[in-house]
């Protein structure tokens, strides 16, 4: 077992399920309950978590710290880390910018022993599902996280020691994989409102491997649109980056929007249609 000391910054669906995969090799896995929802204790309750009351008495028990947050939190969450002078091994696990990234790494760069730039890709680590933590930085560095997760449902994967080649592989995975799923909901909703939507489903089921022959995914998709439009934005930004056209994905945020009061709710496919519909 590793003797590491891990900090999750926050237990969300997520990050309390990868927090319970690496507590299999660490000695202890803290969670910070200052400002958390009830849900978020529930879910730190759930996969084992220990509680500690304040960020600083997290930071200056934990070793390691991982954050896995909303994107739009992720810059604010590391400033926070940084003023607390944290001295151990940063892990930026969220999906966000190489650019992003890149400032992550400089403001901690001072106190930190290293900084990683990690990318979840895939489904939380339960009910046998087994993402890819894609990571990149200082081999040591690297080396450390990828102990945390030695036989456990994350798998790991090393990329080389450029902080910003990790996050970019996340967004370059999720451009596809979410703005595909944004269009299905288009797709749907302009069959829907002409009443040809069965006919333009049995026509996708012909197809293999189509979302569009699944329109359970638009639900899900809804009630994961207060993430994942900020995660658009992200790709966006990195588009633009090295000079391609971004409109695409700045149009998928814009429709996952219509969707952020749905978060993380049970919403039927007429739901989910019903306020795609209503700006």
């Amino acid at each position: 077992m590793s003797q590491q000391t891990v900090g999750i910054l926050h237990p969300g669906s997520m990050g309390a399920a990868v927090a319970a995969c690496a507590a299999a090799n660490a000695a202890r896995v803290l969670w910070c309950t200052e400002g958390r929802s009830p849900a978020s204790a529930a879910r730190a309750e759930q996969f084992g978590l220990e509680p500690v009351a304040t960020l600083p008495e997290l930071l200056d028990q934990a070793d390691t710290v991982i954050s896995l947050c909303p994107p739009a939190a992720a810059e604010d969450l590391a400033a926070e880390v940084a003023s607390h002078g944290f001295g151990g091994w940063y892990v930026d696990a969220n999906a966000i910018s190489p650019e992003r990234m890149r400032r992550i790494e400089e403001m901690l760069s001072s106190h930190a022993k290293a900084v990683v730039d990690g990318g979840v890709i895939g489904s939380p680590p339960v009910n046998g599902k087994s993402p890819l933590l894609v990571l990149s930085g200082p081999a040591p560095a690297v080396a450390r996280v990828e102990a945390l997760f030695v036989d456990t449902a994350v798998r790991t994967k090393t990329l080389g020691t450029t902080i910003g080649q990790a996050s970019a592989l996340k967004l370059a995975y999720a451009s596809f994989q979410k703005t595909s799923r944004v269009l299905v909901a288009l797709s749907i909703g302009l069959a829907r409102a002409h009443d040809v939507d069965q006919e333009l489903l049995d026509i996708a089921s012909q197809r293999t491997d189509s979302y569009l022959a699944e329109p359970e995914y638009v639900a899900k998709t809804a009630a994961r649109a207060w993430r994942w439009g900020p995660e658009m934005e992200e790709v966006a930004d990195t588009l633009e980056a090295v000079g391609l056209p971004s409109e695409m994905l700045r149009a998928a945020a814009t429709t996952l929007a219509r969707w952020d009061d749905a978060k993380d709710g049970e919403l039927t496919l007429t739901d989910a249609l019903t306020r795609l519909a209503q700006p």
